[in-house]
């Protein structure tokens, strides 16, 4: 279980930088790429969801919702 919220916790910190870098370009190219990305911060947040349900709720936020 730790390591699960071990790899649960770099996907949010890569989600996080990821948003970073793309508010934080100037060339159009990259900040595209890395709006693209920004569909980590989901799967991260499903993932949190999955792991809530398997250990009996105690991490199982709502969903965001699906743009």
């Amino acid at each position: 279980m730790k390591d699960m919220q071990a790899q649960l916790e770099k996907l949010q910190r890569d989600a996080a930088e990821c948003a970073l870098i793309r508010d934080l370009a100037t060339d159009p190219k990259k900040r595209e790429l890395f709006a693209r990305l920004a569909h980590l911060a989901v799967l991260a947040s499903a993932v949190e969801h999955a792991i809530g349900e398997s250990t009996g709720g105690e991490m199982a936020p709502d969903p965001p919702p699906r743009p």
